[in-house]
């Protein structure tokens, strides 16, 4: 019978229609057989009878999901197995494998998706535990079975994935084989100190502060401005350049450390080299100035002229006495400095050193770079900021004291800090 094939049987009593499908003609026909139906010698019980049959052909309806069995009878003895048994395995069968395939067509997710993280060498039997655990699949061995098949085995990358809603077991293999799935989008803001950045980093769940901070060695990356660094601790603050990374998932600390070292040489120009020469300073010392500045002050109108303003100071060889210095070394941003915090011995401290502190003290933008390549020129030596957010700048100390005297100033050291130390004349 391989040209036709049973698609339907329709038995009353002992009449069985049956409606036949000519694979040659594609046509259809119904054709009435007589079934007579013999229950054993052993049993006049129908509910334990057997009918003994040779099965011809079993046809499935897919729409419709049940079995039609074309049967010859044999008479008691050869097979044995109730074609009725038959049935029900098959159709049972074929009910599971429908449920199965209908998960790995689609996973339902209630939530719209859901967000996995798969580990560093994470192999199959994890992945789909891992995934049925968080209730994305019903069935990790087919899922297993799936991706041996696929040839995804062993080729799994670490790092989140985010699963959506109907995705089939196909599509959720192919995503987590893919590297930099996911990119995340962090903003480092100017003024921004290595401690806080690894935080930001460390919270938006991008890469750990400890792995971060084991990243730090200016040896490990090959940038010009990070050669001949002084000796000190976070010797490469102010070379993480703030700005908006899309950084991919699974990316290393030391592969977002170098992401930010070269956008620093991106916006750190071959001019830029050639005006620090001109004004007689390393790369280090115009980006300590210019984090200094960044810190000093949040007006793009006045970052020129403060750093004008401490510049003079340098040439003087008065202190810099920057508020902004001693609030590094404390590790926070005392809106007022105490006599005991100006007193710290810390080669940051410009309150107890002339000249520049041994580094920079935040990590700078553009903006405070080019002030500090580009200052503007000024008779000023010194300024207090006002209560507006602006500064009041003077050339004399007796002009200073005034403006620090003035209900417009908002001081950031305390009055015993200037009636006890001659700080501010240095």
């Amino acid at each position: 019978r391989s040209a036709e094939t049973c698609q339907k049987v329709q038995s009353t009593h002992d009449d069985r229609t049956l409606r036949m499908h000519d694979a040659r003609t594609g046509s259809c026909r119904k054709i009435k057989e007589k079934l007579s139906y013999k229950l054993t010698k052993k049993t006049q019980n129908l509910t334990k009878s057997v009918f003994c049959y040779r099965i011809a052909v079993i046809c499935i309806n897919k729409e419709d999901t049940f079995m039609a069995v074309k049967v010859h009878e044999t008479g008691y003895g050869k097979w044995k197995v109730p074609v009725i048994i038959i049935a029900v395995i098959v159709v049972l069968g074929l009910a599971g494998t429908g449920i199965l395939l209908s998960d790995s067509l689609g996973v339902s997710i209630e939530e719209g998706s859901k967000r996995i993280e798969v580990a560093e060498g994470d192999g199959t039997s994890s992945v789909a535990k891992l995934l049925k655990d968080n209730g994305i699949i019903k069935y990790p061995l087919l899922f297993k079975v799936q991706s041996k098949l696929g040839g995804y085995d062993g080729n799994f990358q670490p790092g989140a994935a985010t699963i959506d809603d109907g995705m089939s077991y196909s599509d959720i293999l192919n995503l987590i084989i893919t590297p930099s799935r996911e990119a995340a989008k962090i903003t480092i803001p100017e003024g921004y100190e290595i401690k806080q950045i690894a935080q930001k980093l460390d919270e938006a769940g991008i890469v750990s502060w400890q792995d971060f901070y084991a990243a730090l060695n200016p040896d490990d990356y090959d940038y010009a401005f990070l050669k001949n660094l002084p000796e000190r601790d976070g010797r490469m603050e102010g070379y993480l350049f703030p700005a908006t990374y899309e950084i991919p998932n699974g990316m290393s600390a030391h592969d977002i450390i170098d992401l930010m070292l070269a956008a620093f040489d991106n916006q750190f120009k071959p001019e830029y080299y050639e005006r620090a020469t001109e004004l007689g300073l390393t790369v280090d010392e115009v980006i300590t100035m210019a984090s200094i500045v960044e810190r000093e002050t949040d007006s793009g109108t006045e970052r020129a002229k403060v750093a004008g303003e401490f510049y003079n100071r340098r040439k003087s060889g008065m202190k810099f006495q920057s508020c902004a210095t001693v609030q590094y070394i404390l590790g926070e941003r005392k809106p007022v400095l105490s006599i005991a915090d100006t007193q710290i011995d810390s080669p940051y401290n410009t309150y107890m050193y002339a000249g520049f502190p041994i580094g920079p003290i935040c990590n700078p933008g553009t903006e405070c770079i080019e002030a500090a390549l580009y200052p503007e020129a000024t008779d000023a030596y010194y300024f207090v900021l006002g209560k507006d957010g602006s500064h009041i700048f003077s050339k004399t100390y007796e002009e200073h004291l005034s403006a620090m005297q003035s209900p417009e100033q908002n001081i950031s050291v305390d009055d015993s800090a200037i009636e006890n130390q001659d700080s501010l004349k240095q």
